[in-house]
């Protein structure tokens, strides 16, 4: 039985780029290819005496999208999508400062 999470590993390889940059679509003359910040992970394993599982999952979320009309090329955001980013890793950000910023002052 081949291991489980080696074929995990394989088939895994390429969601990077290919969740991140969804395909690019064309509207009326423009081009626009979606952005997504991503997550995934995946585990498995098997027994001595050749069972085996796996699992995996992950998450998306839209940023925005490129758009490119003629010579330019702009970024659109989604502002929801960026807040609910932005607003917990600001939080996060500036409690790890802070705290990094106590310790040095002792």
């Amino acid at each position: 039985m081949p291991n489980i999470a080696l074929e995990l590993g394989k088939q895994s390889a390429s969601f990077g780029v290919k969740s991140a940059y969804g395909e690019q679509q064309d509207v009326d003359g423009v081009r626009i290819i979606p952005v997504a910040l991503t997550w995934s992970g995946f585990g498995g394993g098997s027994d001595e005496a050749g069972n085996g599982g796996g699992g995996g999952g992950g998450w998306a979320i839209p940023v925005g999208a490129y758009i490119r009309q003629g010579d330019g090329l702009r970024f659109e955001p989604n502002i929801i999508a960026l807040l609910t980013v932005a607003i917990p890793f600001v939080f996060f950000a500036g409690r790890a400062l802070s705290r990094v910023i106590r310790t040095l002052k002792k």
